[in-house]
């Protein structure tokens, strides 16, 4: 592992980052998340000036309910030492990528460490393809909701699109004359009292 290898990986430190990067694609293993996308021309440095568009750059985030203090800490470096043993692997696309770690990492194999991460950053910055920009724009992912699985065609509950609407059959009564569109009112229960009965 030369100190070189790791200089091509840069940090992420702006919570704008961090935020963007949630909206990419996700890879999920047991010891930590990964959130990551592609950086375009919109990506700034603190001062305003347009960022480097090469290069890969990476954030952690492990939140107190991990563990303590000094276990997060640990988690951070740990996950650290593996980015350095892996950045000659790892593709360097314009890209930023947020590990999620979760508590399994501070007592993790560290070899399980490293094959995650090889695992984990190739998916996350691979470029979206039209069928993902088109899922999101939708809003919900083609594996959920109540329709069969493949099936583009949104579940009605009416009546088919040009197909008549059926009315209730009443035989006879008091609703046989209710307009159409309309349900009869309910008749009043026979031998009901309005009132108290004498007798």
């Amino acid at each position: 592992m030369a100190k070189g290898a790791v200089s091509k990986i840069g940090r992420l430190t702006q919570r704008a980052d961090f935020l963007a990067a949630a909206g990419g694609r996700r890879f999920h293993t047991e010891r930590f998340s990964a959130q990551g996308r592609l950086r375009g021309g919109d990506a700034k440095a603190p001062d305003g000036v347009p960022a480097d568009p090469e290069g890969l750059r990476i954030g952690f985030t492990i939140t107190k309910r991990v563990g303590h203090a000094t276990e997060r800490n640990r988690i951070r470096r740990r996950l650290r030492a593996a980015l350095r043993a892996t950045a000659d692997d790892l593709p360097s696309p314009a890209a930023d990528v947020v590990l999620i770690a979760r508590r399994p990492a501070l007592s993790a194999e560290f070899a399980t460490l490293i094959e995650d991460l090889r695992r984990a950053v190739p998916v996350v910055t691979k470029p979206q393809t039209r069928k993902d920009t088109d899922t999101r724009a939708q809003g919900s992912s083609p594996r959920r909701g109540r329709g069969k699985p493949g099936s583009d065609k949104p579940i009605s509950h009416g009546p088919a699109a040009g197909a008549k609407p059926t009315m209730p059959l009443l035989a006879s009564g008091p609703g046989a004359d209710a307009p159409p569109g309309r349900a009869p009112a309910p008749s009043p229960i026979p031998n009901a009292c309005d009132g108290p009965t004498d007798g």
